[in-house]
């Protein structure tokens, strides 16, 4: 029987036990480890990239609906304090002094020998600034609005030139105050005085006469 010699078997072996390398092995899973690794991170880092992206998307959606909001608190706030503003002046027209309505019940408040001589109104205004709404431990306490506070005083000079002179002052006073206007108008306490009564004077008529001044406060009106 022939004997065969493989003069190649030691190489194929040789060959062979490199292919099993077990420390190949490792390195080429580690290199695939690797390469997996690299591709992760930078999935990673393409995620980043996106996210960073919508965020800043987002902030600058965020950012111009709050700078909206402040616009429209801004406005409102206006809008409120107009409104404020425009009520004030509607109750001041509601309430404010009619000189017309004066001078009509002064034309009917008529006295034979006494002549007005002049009319004089004084409007003050004082006001308190309000208070806004505090939170305390016990609670809320109520703030308060502003108050304007309008004081009117109607001062009005005369001539008594009667038959004597003077006689006629507290018949002119009468008149004044039984006109309806006045009595309502009036304060119910000291609404009327006379606030001055000359001596009887001689004019260059030669007629003698007296000047006297009544004095009309209406009641303080707050707003």
């Amino acid at each position: 029987m022939p004997i065969r010699i493989n003069l190649l078997a030691e190489a194929l072996i040789a060959e062979d036990l490199r292919r099993r390398d077990p420390a190949k092995r490792v390195i080429f899973a580690g290199a695939l480890l690797v390469a997996l690794a690299l591709v992760w991170s930078s999935s990673l880092l393409l995620k980043e990239v996106l996210a960073k992206k919508d965020l800043t998307l987002v902030q600058n959606q965020i950012q111009t609906r709050t700078n909206e909001y402040d616009r429209v608190l801004a406005s409102t706030k206006k809008i409120a304090d107009s409104q404020t503003k425009l009520d004030d002046l509607k109750k001041l027209n509601a309430a404010r002094f009619l000189q017309g309505n004066l001078l009509n019940a002064l034309q009917q408040a008529t006295t034979p020998g006494v002549q007005m001589t002049r009319l004089r109104v004084d409007q003050s205004y004082s006001s308190v600034e309000g208070t806004k709404s505090l939170t305390n431990s016990f609670g809320v306490v109520p703030g308060r609005p502003p108050v304007i506070t309008e004081k009117v005083t109607v001062t009005l000079d005369a001539k008594d030139s009667g038959a004597n002179p003077g006689d006629q002052v507290n018949k002119f006073n009468d008149a004044v105050a039984q006109q309806p206007y006045f009595q309502t108008m009036l304060d119910k306490t000291n609404g009327m005085r006379l606030a001055g009564l000359s001596a009887p004077q001689t004019g260059p008529d030669g007629k003698p006469y007296v000047l006297f001044t009544l004095e009309c406060r209406f009641p303080a009106q707050s707003r």
